[in-house]
């Protein structure tokens, strides 16, 4: 049976700035271990520390432009694949913001993503 997700989860982000996670699908909103499907938005100048997550996540930006450790700038309406144990690290640049869609496999989970601590 389909099963409805009413809302999302807001889930507390690292960063130098206030960044907003929604999780839709995921361990915290809907018990979902396999993957976690999560809409971000991240204010200009928002960046997080480097990380060595065990999950690949799949990245679509849907407005403005966003950045990984690598240098990759991702315009809205592109697409950026990270492998899991792949070293990278977000940040927004633009002074906009951007949004974008996150799908984790398996699932995100704080003990899974290996922050690189300050």
């Amino acid at each position: 049976m389909p099963k409805l997700i009413a809302a999302p989860a807001v889930i507390e982000a690292a960063g130098n700035k206030p960044k907003l996670i929604e999780e839709f699908i995921g361990r915290v909103n809907s018990g979902t271990p396999d993957l976690s499907v999560a809409r971000m938005t991240s204010p200009g100048g928002w960046t997080e520390p480097a990380q060595t997550p065990e999950f690949a996540e799949y990245t679509v930006v849907l407005r403005v432009t966003s950045s990984d450790g690598s240098h990759l700038d991702v315009g809205a309406g592109q697409a950026v694949i990270v492998p899991g144990g792949e070293w990278v690290q977000y940040s927004t640049p633009a002074d906009s913001g951007a949004e974008y869609i996150a799908v984790c496999l398996p699932a995100f989970a704080p003990n899974t993503v290996h922050r690189v601590e300050d």
